[in-house]
């Protein structure tokens, strides 16, 4: 089981990670995504497309684009599709 974890907070919790690059992406469905507000932020990635932004709220804090996900993969990261990373400060493990 994996989880990340945030200002106290369980964000996301799952036995289904798939890891790319050194990050877990969690299957949209395991992300309390209450947790969750959208972002104008994105960003390229040659191989995998582009990716788009969640800032992370818990207990009032917010943690700027701190999740990312791909809404349309490339063909080569299809693995990663409905599924979101985390970084800035989330521990996962």
């Amino acid at each position: 089981m994996v989880q990340a974890r945030w200002n106290g907070a369980v964000i996301a919790d799952s036995d289904d990670a798939v890891v790319v690059e050194g990050n877990h992406y969690f299957p949209r469905g395991a992300v309390d995504t209450r947790l969750l507000s959208g972002s104008a932020t994105t960003s390229f990635c040659p191989w995998k497309g582009t990716a788009s932004y969640h800032h992370v709220t818990v207990d009032g804090r917010v943690n700027e684009d701190a999740a990312w996900y791909y809404p349309d993969p490339k063909e080569a990261a299809a693995e990663i599709r409905d599924r979101i990373a985390f970084w800035k400060g989330v521990e996962v493990g």
